[in-house]
């Protein structure tokens, strides 16, 4: 199987084509510097946790049942993952080339691989549950979808050689064993990566099951659990969904499945299904940040409208996620509005999980700190989720591995071609090799905006940017963006932030950090003054001084008193708990 072309998302029709991410070169700016760290100390990092805790090795104890086998039952996929960004970052332009330990890994997992090709270390072994025995919680299809968008990228960079007949032998193992097996995985993945594996190989066995498997979905066939079929997005079918709900990363990785099945059938109901989905869910269940998912207990999307900042969950995953669907809806029907969310999300949640040195992540996201982060061990793995400050590895370290393979390959999702021109998406200094002819975009964005391109291109205008329209001087072709600081407002039905306002600037979600504020000012005893513009990194505000009592609840309405004006420093959000111990918050109570 040799293609040597092409991205993650690579579809064979729909109304824009992506860009092969080795034709982009991000030469500086806000992510050049997040792509090099991406790409040597992230994916070190990895590695070296993977090999410490003994996920590596698992895949080289064939035969020893579950005795010697390490860490959670989905700990191959984060092997797979970390496999998949070493392949975009080996023919990223400027980028790292692991192509020794590709090809070690690789070695490695073939050689953990059964005769019929089914390729799991936590089950089937002697010592361990049969395959497939727990289809609620053993991710073995999961973690398969990994293996596959690993043996995909493997395919298209011609890296990791060897990797692709491997997922291709899991992947005919899955369609033998599910073709008319009614059976599905509680976490959807394998879906986007058996259409990818199509696409690579023309092989109509692939897409016939991940739509079976989309079809599949909604009919309560999975084990009921206390978390209720939502969590496994099995409670209603895909085609009859209103809006995303349970287990947020599922319900987005079950999304970009269903679009690639749409988009690659010509199933234009499926597709509109699943976009209204998102709208409904961007409208209702998204943080001003662009995450999603508001309930720690079973990381999932909460009701409409229950978005309670300090209790976001906003998963890390589920950025990469939105990412991911957002891309493929944008590819699909030329709506240059989806860039807005990947616009927001990149900014917001993916920039802000990853400490700046690359070697530290936030799992959740949280909205609103309210007791000072707690210092993390830099040798030890996190237990639990939230709290931070950013963590090393957690025994769940889903996050950091696919914030790893997105920013490598990112040079994918910035621009798209299709017969009348090129589409600029996403705003970076960068060159792209076009027909012979590249393109230069210079910017500097998020920090200014100003951006101009040396040839004629289609630029995606901000929502905030309302009324803004590019501009044309010769051969170059100039937008000039509004990045001055504005208040935001929530809709009145988030009980959650009624009576506060937040601050943006351009694409980026602002907060007040407490190491930048004035002896003695506390985050939650502060109030902020709308009727005053924001200044780019301040606003005018009091500090409240509340009456402490007995009982917190009065037989009226009290006002508390408030001290002279102060002024409240704001930072992007991005930034937040680089500098130490901190409370922080984005949404700010108003006078």
């Amino acid at each position: 199987m040799t293609v040597a072309s092409g991205g993650p998302v690579f579809p064979s029709r729909g109304a824009l084509r992506p860009v092969d991410p080795r034709r982009v070169r991000i030469t500086g700016g806000f992510w050049a510097q997040r792509q090099a760290v991406n790409g040597t100390a992230t994916i070190e990092h990895c590695r070296t946790w993977l090999d410490r805790l003994g996920w590596t090795g698992n895949f080289a104890t064939t035969g020893t049942g579950t005795a010697r086998r390490r860490g959670r039952e989905f700990s191959d996929s984060e092997v797979y993952k970390h496999v998949e960004a070493m392949c975009w970052e080996s023919v990223r332009p400027g980028g790292t080339n692991y192509d020794r330990q590709l090809d070690e890994l690789t070695a490695m997992i073939a050689g953990a691989q059964a005769a019929d090709g089914y390729l799991h270390t936590a089950f089937g072994r002697p010592g361990q549950p049969e395959r497939y025995s727990d289809l609620n919680f053993g991710h073995e299809l999961y973690c398969a979808g990994h293996l596959i968008q690993a043996g995909v990228a493997a395919a298209r960079t011609g890296r990791a050689r060897g990797l692709p007949d491997v997922a291709r032998r899991v992947a005919d193992h899955i369609c033998d064993t599910f073709k008319d097996d009614d059976r599905i995985c509680g976490h959807p993945e394998i879906e986007t990566a058996l259409v990818e594996l199509f696409r690579v190989t023309g092989d109509e066995r692939y897409l016939d099951q991940a739509a079976r498997f989309v079809e599949r979905r909604g009919h309560r066939s999975l084990p009921e659990h206390e978390f209720g079929w939502r969590y496994f997005q099995d409670a209603v079918p895909v085609r009859a969904g209103e809006v995303f709900h349970g287990h947020s990363v599922r319900a987005l990785y079950l999304a970009a499945g269903a679009v690639d099945v749409a988009v690659e059938t010509g199933d234009d109901a499926l597709l509109a299904a699943v976009a209204g989905q998102l709208d409904r869910t961007l409208a209702r269940r998204t943080y001003i940040t662009g995450g999603m998912g508001s309930r720690h207990l079973d990381e999932s999307f909460g009701d409409d409208f229950v978005l309670p900042p300090d209790r976001a969950y906003s998963e890390t995953c589920a950025g990469v996620a939105t990412v991911m669907l957002a891309h493929r809806l944008l590819l699909a029907t030329g709506d240059l509005r989806y860039g807005d969310i990947v616009d927001r999300v990149l900014h917001n949640v993916i920039a802000t999980a990853v400490a700046d040195d690359g070697q530290a992540f936030f799992y959740a996201n949280t909205l609103h700190q309210r007791t000072a982060t707690e210092a993390v061990p830099p040798d030890r793995e996190q237990l639990r989720f939230g709290g931070g400050p950013r963590a090393p590895w957690f025994e769940v370290s889903c996050c950091l591995n696919n914030v790893a393979r997105l920013l490598a390959s990112l040079g994918s999702y910035l621009v798209t071609e299709d017969d009348s021109g090129v589409q600029v998406h996403q705003f970076a200094p960068m060159t792209v090799e076009l027909d012979g002819t590249p393109l230069t975009v210079e910017t500097d964005y998020p920090d200014g905006g100003s951006v101009t391109a040396d040839r004629a291109v289609t630029f995606r205008v901000p929502a905030w940017a309302h009324g803004t329209a590019p501009s044309r001087d010769g051969d170059q072709v100039r937008l000039e963006l509004p990045m001055k600081p504005r208040w935001t407002f929530p809709d009145a039905r988030v009980d959650a932030t009624r009576g506060c306002a937040a601050v943006e600037v351009g694409p980026v979600v602002m907060c007040a950090e407490s190491v930048d504020q004035e002896d003695g000012v506390t985050l939650d005893d502060i109030q902020v003054d709308t009727s005053v513009a924001p200044e780019a990194n301040a606003v005018k505000g009091r500090l409240i001084k509340p009456v402490e009592r007995d009982w917190p609840y009065q037989s009226q309405n009290e006002n508390p008193e408030s001290s002279d004006p102060i002024v409240v420093t704001l930072v992007p959000y991005h930034r937040w708990a680089r500098r130490g111990p901190s409370t922080m918050r984005i949404w700010l109570p108003t006078t």
